[in-house]
């Protein structure tokens, strides 16, 4: 089955957790990934200067790790990103900023990449509010 994962809630939630075990565990069992699409505050999953606290779990770098493994398309929607001061080196030099803060493995994109991703899998689900 074809799949698309949408992750509407922060890394701090037990959501983004739900989708990040349920993403693993889905290509665990043959499934495809055709796209995780972050978006609202689950772009926050996509923020290369999150730094997990000692002795807890790092969402964040196991996203990463996943989506490098299995060379997923992660895409991060770019007006919530930008919101939350996620920015990849193109938006950085277009809004003067000094550095990028998207993790690697993650695209900023629009809306359009969820439509795409709909109407290209079986199935879309999402994990957030």
């Amino acid at each position: 089955m074809k799949l698309t994962v949408v992750i509407y809630s922060a890394p701090s939630s037990q959501s983004a957790w739900s989708a990040y075990q349920f993403t693993r565990t889905a290509l665990e069992a043959g499934h495809e990934i055709y796209r995780l699409f972050f978006y609202g505050d689950g772009v926050l999953n996509s923020s290369a200067l999150s730094v997990a606290p000692q002795g807890e779990f790092d969402l964040i770098r196991a996203w990463q790790t996943l989506i490098a493994e299995h060379e997923l398309d992660a895409i991060s929607c770019v007006s919530s990103a930008l919101k939350r001061g996620i920015i990849d080196t193109q938006e950085a030099a277009r809004y003067e900023r000094a550095g990028a803060s998207l993790a690697a493995g993650t695209t900023l994109s629009g809306l359009g990449q969820l439509v795409d991703a709909a109407l290209a899998s079986d199935r879309v689900v999402s994990f957030g509010a």
